[in-house]
């Protein structure tokens, strides 16, 4: 038998597997030679109704013959069954009743079949010929059945059915349109067959372009190429198009669209380097890029590079005019494309965005519940720390100035920055404004908050069994809750808010996290240098506070983060030992930021949350369980380096000075500051305190980006983490589930690119959870910043893919004093490596 009998046979015997009972309407009796001659009788059942087969399947038939109730008590006693045996009713010349047919209950028990001759012949035909050929032989309104036979048959006589399909590999019609749009090289096979005709046709038939049928296969290429382009952006266009376009053909018809924007996309995802070099040549011939076209009226397809940069700076232009609802809506429909996902550097320009978005979003949302607040510090700070707490504005300022500092370009966007940053300026400066006021008011208490000093009695001494003991200087809140995050599936895990010991600085801070603290310290003035004094221990620097620590907890183990990270797994229990105290000391933030006070500080702040993280998980492989995670202070970071940041120094009789705190006797009160004394602090001496009472920064020495000591929520708000961790083993193993692909050969960008493959899992899960960081030596030095192809949460690094799927992953290297690198993929509640890539050799600005 033919094809076109295969097919038919195929379709009714699925339907009969499915339902054993097909009501089959004929009503252009297109089917009748179908049921005549291609299904002979091979036996009677029931009622002398005829038996034939349907494939392998043998199947009464029963027809119309003009009464339905005579149909209906033929096939009674077949239907009447619970599981009847197959059955095809056939009722040729006769249309379905929707609504008071006989048959009806059939039609619902069963499959109601209604087909149409030349519909269900383009499936079949399509296997031999193109669709401008299959067009042709269509066009006639009395096609028949017979006909398709025949149409079939001359195929399968020998005879050429399509060169271009011959040529082309048998693909489908725009497939084949795009691959001759993208590749020249079957261009002479196509005049030496003679099949231009044919692709003349093709076209016209397709996506509705009448060429001449002089053209030559170049001439129709560079009219098809434009046609194809055009016609595309022209669809996606919510205004008039540019006059520059007006001599290209329009599309008439939305199915010639849909081909055309099918053959567009095709080209893009299978030839898209030829696709760059073509498209960007259209837009050059017809001078599209300086085209007056408002970016709000480009739609969501990029067919020109134009289109993405024309919407990255309208979204540019919304945040700067403080829409950012709008602006987070166009990053999240054009943040992907195709011009954007094929170049890391664009994909950044666009994160950008994003993230300034974000924090403008954020700031709108935060700004009229100041002034809700009230007079109560302890109301603020459940505000600034709370669920949905103010502090969320300071995670997301801290992303956008660590993704500004890691970019290999100058943002595109310059002008929604500064509007974001000063918004962000002023926001802050209402939030120190009326903390300050608030607090000063409450007599320099806040009432039902654990206080600093109590960290280590009441968190760390409840723990139960050896504790390990991270003390990280200048550690945010909104940063203690992203590390939180990434320590998630943790036991007991909790992140509350402290209050630090004022001033802010580090040596009153560390020394009020040491054990005694509670019951007895203070701040004095100790041969001409401010130290703490914890049970009259003067501790004026670390080596005073590592004598006082050992005094008091004589089996403890002192260790840096970097000594941490460092150490073999195998040599770790050994330094750790039968410790009761495990204390792990961190000054990256601090020491960066003192040292540059942006740069370096942006840098190294992501880093070293994922650092903590890690040190937690390699502690707990070491028999360590309990954890307590907090700070000395938190800290202020502007970008904002102006003069008139400063304010005059009180002079007097000056014990210390640091840009956000004075510490003397006498003076003066300068402007914009706020006097108290060691008494109104809780503390016995007569020393007084000067602190800035908004942004400002006292004549110190040092930077204006990144400072502390004064009283603000992000200063004086530390994060107190406290949670249980049991070493345990990964259930992903690196040779069955994760593979890195398009390693670069080395590191000249700081962001760049890689794909990881996961495998189809062994396990009987729907998503595998992963991190990718970016490792020198034994730290973390940089991270994913942008994924593609699975769901990704930013503030723990996770990303969450399907088993059996790819992802692409835009990584950032945070730190510029690498020599080489390697890409680790880990289980993110393990840190177990998946897969890593060998050293890869850094060569920033090669």
């Amino acid at each position: 038998m033919h094809l076109f009998h295969e097919y038919l046979v195929q379709q009714l015997d699925d339907m009969l597997k499915k339902s054993l009972v097909v009501v089959f309407y004929d009503p252009r009796i297109e089917f009748l030679p179908f049921f005549d001659r291609e299904l002979p009788e091979v036996g009677k059942g029931y009622c002398d109704l005829p038996q034939v087969f349907i494939g392998d399947r043998l199947t009464y038939l029963a027809r119309y013959t003009g009464s339905f109730f005579g149909l209906r008590a033929a096939v009674e006693p077949i239907t009447s069954h619970d599981k009847p045996e197959p059955l095809v009713i056939y009722l040729a010349g006769v249309a379905r009743d929707r609504q008071t047919s006989v048959l009806m209950e059939l039609e619902k028990g069963g499959v109601c079949y209604e087909p149409q001759l030349k519909r269900l012949a383009l499936n079949v035909l399509r296997k031999k010929f193109t669709d401008g050929q299959i067009d042709e032989m269509l066009r006639p309104a009395t096609v028949t059945y017979e006909d398709i036979v025949s149409f079939l048959a001359q195929a399968g006589d020998g005879a050429q059915a399509s060169v271009l399909r011959t040529l082309f590999g048998g693909e489908k019609s725009e497939v084949i349109i795009a691959a001759w749009l993208a590749d020249e090289s079957k261009d002479s096979s196509i005049e030496e067959k003679e099949a231009r005709p044919e692709l003349l046709k093709l076209i016209k038939v397709r996506l509705g372009l009448d060429l001449p049928e002089s053209s030559s296969v170049t001439e129709a290429r560079e009219k098809t190429l434009r046609y194809v382009l055009v016609g595309e952006f022209r669809s996606d266009l919510s205004c008039e198009p540019p006059a520059t376009i007006s001599m290209v053909p329009g599309v008439s018809g939305l199915e010639q669209i849909e081909r055309l924007r099918e053959v567009a996309e095709t080209l893009r995802l299978k030839h898209p380097e030829q696709y760059v070099a073509l498209a960007n040549k259209a837009a050059a011939d017809l001078n599209l890029e300086s085209a007056d076209i408002n970016a709000a009226h480009l739609g969501k397809i990029d067919t020109f590079r134009f289109e993405e940069r024309h919407l990255l700076g309208h979204a540019g232009e919304l945040i700067a005019t403080k829409r950012y609802d709008d602006a987070v809506l166009i990053v999240a429909d054009r943040g992907r494309s195709f011009w954007v996902d094929r170049s890391m550097r664009r994909q950044a320009q666009w994160e950008l965005s994003r993230l300034m978005a974000e924090l403008g979003q954020e700031i709108e949302r935060i700004r009229p519940s100041m002034g809700k607040t009230g007079s109560n510090p302890a109301y603020w700070v459940s505000a600034y720390a709370g669920n949905e707490g103010w502090y969320k504005v300071d995670a997301l300022q801290r992303s956008l100035e660590t993704w500004a500092a890691k970019m290999d370009e100058e943002p595109e966007t310059e002008k929604a920055l500064a509007v974001v940053r000063r918004e962000h300026e002023e926001l802050l400066k209402r939030m120190a404004e009326g903390f300050i006021k608030a607090l000063s008011g409450a007599g320099w208490t806040v009432s039902g908050l654990l206080h600093q000093t109590q960290i280590y009695p009441e968190v760390v001494q409840t723990m139960g069994g050896p504790t390990a003991y991270f003390l990280v200087d200048a550690f945010r809140f909104e940063m203690g809750v992203d590390l939180a995050k990434q320590l998630q599936g943790s036991r007991d895990l909790s992140v509350r808010p402290a209050i630090a010991a004022l001033p802010t600085i580090t040596p009153v801070g560390m020394a009020a996290l040491l054990p005694g603290s509670s019951a007895s310290f203070t701040v004095v003035d100790h041969n001409g240098k401010l130290g703490a004094s914890v049970e009259g221990a003067v501790m004026p620097s670390l080596n005073e506070r590592l004598k006082y620590l050992k005094a008091k907890v004589p089996d403890v183990a002192e260790l840096t983060l970097g000594k941490l990270l460092g150490t073999p797994p195998s040599k770790l229990g050994q330094l750790v030992g039968d410790a009761s105290l495990v204390m792990v000391r961190s000054q990256e933030i601090d020491f960066m930021g003192e040292m540059d006070g942006d740069l370096l500080a942006r840098q190294v702040m992501d880093t070293i949350i994922g650092n903590i993280a890690r040190a937690v998980k390699k502690l707990a492989t070491a028999g360590i369980e309990n954890f307590v995670i907090t700070a000395d202070h938190g800290h202020q970071f502007s970008i904002r380096k102006d003069e008139d940041m400063r304010t005059d120094n009180p002079g007097g009789d000056t014990l210390d000075i640091h840009r956000r705190c004075w510490i003397g006797r006498g003076g003066a009160t300068p402007p914009g500051t706020i006097r108290v004394t060691g008494a109104e602090l809780g503390y016995q001496t007569d020393l007084d305190f000067v602190f800035p009472t908004s942004l400002g920064v006292l004549k110190a020495g040092g930077g204006l980006g990144f400072h502390h000591g004064g009283c603000s929520l992000q200063e004086l708000i530390i994060p107190v983490l406290s949670l249980r961790m049991q070493s345990h083993k990964s259930k992903l193993t690196k040779k069955n589930v994760v593979q890195l692909c398009s390693l670069p050969d080395k590191i000249t960008n700081r962001t760049f690119g890689v794909r990881v493959v996961v495998m189809p899992s062994l396990l009987t899960v729907d998503l595998i959870a992963l991190r990718v960081v970016l490792v020198s030596g034994s730290e973390q030095v940089g991270q994913a910043g942008m994924v593609v192809g699975a769901d990704f949460d930013r503030a723990s690094g996770v990303l969450k893919i399907k088993p059996g799927s790819e992802a692409s992953i835009g990584l950032m290297l945070t730190r510029d004093d690498c020599t080489t690198i390697r890409v680790v993929v880990q289980e993110p509640t393990t840190d177990a490596v998946l897969d890593q890539s060998g050293e890869l050799p850094v060569k920033l600005g090669i």
